[in-house]
Order: C-alpha cells, then sequence, then structure tokens
C-alpha cells in the first residue's frame, strides 16, 4: 500500500498544526473547523484532516457537536480547576520524591534554570517557558514514570490556559519566588516542604488564571 506513508505523513501534519493552533489561541475557543477550508490552509486532502480531527476529539481538543460540527472547545473555568488540582497533586508528589534522589548534578541544573527564570522573568513566553523546564527537571529527578505520565497528560490539556497564568509581572514574579524556594527544599532534603510549597505554587497559578480569564469574555464558560 505505497500511498500509506503519504496519508498517515499529511495526518500528522495536519494534527501537529491544528493542535498548535488550538493550544496557542489561534483557533478560538468556541471557533468551528470549516473541513474545506481548514484542509486548504493546512494544504492536506479532506481525508488526513479527518484523522487529525478524530485524533483531537479523543484528546478533549476538539468537540464534536451532535450536530456533526467540530468546535474548538470553549475556556471552562471548571475544568481549568479541575486540572490544576490534578497538576497540584502530581507536582507535589513528584518534588517529594525528587528530595529523596536529587544528585549534586541535579541540584546544579535546578539552579542553573532558577538563574535563567529570573533572566527573563519580564518577558512572559520565555518566563513561562523556564518554568515549564523547572518543573521537568523536578519531575525526571522524581523518576516516577506513572506520574510522569499522568502529568504530562494533564499538562497538554493545560496548554491552552498556560499563558494566563503568568499575564502580569506581580505573578511571574511571585512565580520566581515560588521556584526558589521550592528549589531550596529539594536541594535541602525536606519532602513535606517541598510537596507543599510545590501544591502550593501550582494553586496559586490555578488562581492567577482564573482571574486573567474572568475578565476574558466570550469563549469562557
Amino acid at each position: 500500500m505505497p500511498d500509506t506513508p503519504a496519508r498517515n505523513t499529511g495526518a500528522h501534519v495536519a494534527y501537529v498544526e491544528l493542535k498548535r493552533q488550538i493550544l496557542t489561541l489561534q483557533l478560538k475557543p468556541g471557533e468551528r473547523i470549516y473541513e474545506p477550508a481548514m484542509a486548504t490552509a493546512l494544504g492536506v486532502s479532506r481525508t488526513p484532516l479527518r484523522e487529525a480531527v478524530r485524533r483531537l476529539i479523543s484528546e478533549n481538543l476538539l468537540e464534536q457537536q451532535p450536530t456533526g460540527g467540530v468546535l474548538v472547545p470553549v475556556l471552562d473555568e471548571n475544568v481549568i480547576s479541575e486540572l490544576y488540582e490534578v497538576r497540584a497533586a502530581m507536582e507535589s508528589l513528584m518534588a517529594r520524591n525528587a528530595c529523596l534522589k536529587a544528585t549534586a548534578a541535579d541540584i546544579e541544573a535546578l539552579h542553573g534554570i532558577l538563574a535563567r527564570n529570573a533572566a527573563v522573568v519580564e518577558f512572559a513566553d520565555d518566563a513561562m517557558q523556564q518554568g515549564m523546564a523547572l518543573h521537568a527537571k523536578i519531575a525526571g529527578t522524581a523518576g516516577n514514570s506513572w506520574a510522569r505520565r499522568f502529568h504530562d497528560q494533564v499538562s497538554s490539556q493545560m496548554e491552552r490556559y498556560r499563558h494566563f497564568t503568568n499575564s502580569t509581572q506581580e505573578r511571574r514574579d511571585q512565580a520566581l519566588s515560588q521556584h526558589r524556594t521550592l528549589v531550596e527544599a529539594v536541594a535541602g532534603g525536606n519532602p513535606e516542604k517541598a510537596a507543599k510549597i510545590a501544591f502550593d505554587h501550582v494553586m496559586a497559578a490555578r488562581d492567577a488564571a482564573l482571574r486573567a480569564m474572568s475578565g476574558n469574555g466570550p469563549g469562557i464558560s
């Protein structure tokens, strides 16, 4: 079946690009996906586009309507609360485990990320990337593959909300301070303190996101 690789490649390209547009809010919450126009815009035929759409529906990043239409899900405050609660539990567990397993090299790497975080704290996107890097390093240090797997699934769902969490300088400064105390707890081998800091940090991000979302009008439910 010589056409299979091309079809799979087209579906993957469509999936990656559609997902990027959804997560960056380029496709607006509540926006409908019009198949012919989208296929043309992505440079694929309708068959691989449909494969990509089905995959995104299975990931809850697109929503199938009873009428047959496909929409970008609205930004739902209840959903974001649930996602952040689950992520807080995972981050807390991984911070606790990281305290027990961190090597001197791990601590040095965390301090390096902190330094980069501090250097870019005035820039929302860069600060967010360094924050994500720090949490990823802690997750890798913790070494719990199931917690990491569930955390990654939740994080993927949260991408649409993440930019709301550091939209103000006050929140970015607060997050950096929390990152510092978290690294101190991990470096000091204090699992209970690290677990609490990680949990509280994620819940503070949730509160910041909900405050920012409340003023964004359409697409919020």
